[in-house]
C-alpha cells in the first residue's frame, strides 16, 4: 500500500465531510439483523452438534469441524461488536442483551468489552493515550530509551509467536475473566464479567457432564482458539500496517485518525461474509454506527473510499515486521530498518 491509495479520498472531501456523508447508511433493518443472527448462530450450533456426533467416527474428523466452526464464532463476534456500537438494532435494551448472550460463546464480558472498545474508538491514533484496547506499539525514541531488558520484553511482545500464538488464547481463555482496565470502575463491569464467567462455567460443566474432557479438548478449545487467532489478526491488520496514523496532542484528529489509521482489508468474498465486512475498517472507524451488512453499500456508492488504505492479504503480511513508530517519517518500521537509519539503542 502507497501514500497514493489515499490521495482520492484528501481530495475530494476531508474525514469530517465524511462523517455527514456516511451517516445516511446508519439506521439498522430489524429484519435483515435477524436473518444476519439466524445465519450465524444456525450453522455455528449445527456444526457444534456435528462435531459432537463425529467423535464416534473419528478424533481428527471432530478436529476438523471446531477448526471451521470457528470461522462462525469469528462472525458471532463481529455481531456483537455491531451490538456494542449500537448499530445492530435500533433498541439499545435489545442489542446490549443479544450482546451479553453473544458474549458467552466468544467468552467476552460484552459490558466490559463495549467499554474499553469505546475506548479505542475514541483514543485510536493519539500517541499520548495509549493502552487500552490496541496492540501496544512504542515510537522509534521509546524503544531507544528502554533499558536493555525493557527492549528484549517488547520484542518479546511484538513477536509472531507471542502475538499471533501465546496472545489470543491468553486474551480470550484468561484475561477476559476479569475485568482489566476496569477494575476500579464501578460494580457493572465485575458484574459483566463474573455473570458471563457464571454462565460459561456451568456450560462447560454441562458438556463434561455429558461427554467428559474430550468435547472440551476437541470442540471447545480449538473452535475458541481458532476463533481468537483470526480475530487478533484481522485487529492486528487493521491499524498495523506501514503507512498508518499517529499523532501526538497537539496534532491528533478524532476523525482523520479514524479514516487514515485504519486499513480497508480487500478478502476474498466468503472471509468477507465469515468476518462480517469488518475488513472494512476504515469505514467503520470513521462512523461506527453503520451496520456492517451496510458497509459494501457504501463502497460501491463511494468509489473513492473503496480505493482507500486498501490492503490485501498477500501485502498483510508484511505488517509482521512492522514495529515501531518512525516519528520522522510519519509510518511504522521494523527493529532492523530502526536500526539502520538511526542506529543501536
Amino acid at each position: 500500500m502507497t501514500s497514493s491509495d489515499n490521495m482520492p479520498v484528501a481530495q475530494v472531501r476531508s474525514a469530517k465531510d465524511w462523517v455527514r456523508v456516511l451517516a445516511k447508511y446508519r439506521e439498522p433493518s430489524t429484519s435483515r439483523s435477524i436473518f444476519e443472527l439466524l445465519v450465524t448462530l444456525v450453522p455455528f450450533a449445527l456444526l457444534w452438534g456435528l462435531a459432537w456426533a463425529s467423535m464416534s467416527v473419528s478424533y481428527w474428523l471432530t478436529l476438523g469441524i471446531a477448526v471451521l466452526n470457528g470461522l462462525f464464532l469469528v462472525r458471532i463476534f463481529c455481531i456483537q461488536h455491531d451490538c456494542g456500537h449500537a448499530s445492530f438494532f435500533h433498541s439499545r435494551k435489545v442489542q446490549d442483551w443479544v450482546g451479553r448472550c453473544l458474549g458467552v460463546l466468544t467468552l467476552t464480558p460484552y459490558d466490559v468489552w463495549r467499554r474499553t472498545h469505546s475506548i479505542h474508538h475514541a483514543q485510536h491514533g493519539n500517541l499520548d493515550q495509549r493502552g487500552i484496547g490496541d496492540v501496544m506499539t512504542l515510537t522509534v525514541a521509546e524503544y531507544h530509551a528502554r533499558s536493555r531488558l525493557g527492549r528484549l520484553m517488547y520484542r518479546l511482545y511484538r513477536h509472531p509467536l507471542v502475538l499471533f500464538g501465546l496472545a489470543p488464547s491468553y486474551l480470550f481463555l484468561l484475561q477476559n475473566r476479569l475485568p482489566l482496565g476496569l477494575m476500579k470502575a464501578g460494580r457493572r463491569y465485575w458484574i459483566s464479567a463474573m455473570g458471563t464467567n457464571a454462565v460459561i462455567a456451568i456450560l462447560l460443566a454441562a458438556m463434561v457432564w455429558l461427554g467428559g474432557l474430550t468435547p472440551l479438548l476437541l470442540i471447545f478449545i480449538p473452535t475458541v482458539v481458532v476463533a481468537a487467532t483470526i480475530g487478533v489478526w484481522l485487529f492486528y491488520v487493521q491499524h498495523q500496517f506501514e503507512e498508518t496514523h499517529w499523532a501526538g496532542n497537539d496534532a491528533w484528529q478524532l476523525h482523520e485518525a479514524a479514516l487514515a489509521g485504519s486499513s480497508h482489508y480487500v478478502l476474498p468474498t466468503p472471509l468477507r461474509w465469515l468476518s462480517a465486512n469488518i475488513g472494512i475498517h476504515h469505514v467503520h472507524h470513521l462512523y461506527s454506527r453503520v451496520p456492517f451488512y451496510r458497509l459494501p453499500e457504501i463502497l460501491h456508492d463511494h468509489a473513492e473510499l473503496a480505493a482507500a488504505q486498501r490492503l490485501t492479504p498477500w501485502e498483510s503480511l508484511r505488517s509482521v515486521n512492522l514495529h515501531l513508530w518512525d516519528e520522522k517519517l510519519k509510518r511504522l518500521t521494523s527493529f532492523r530498518e530502526a536500526r539502520r537509519r538511526y542506529g543501536a539503542a
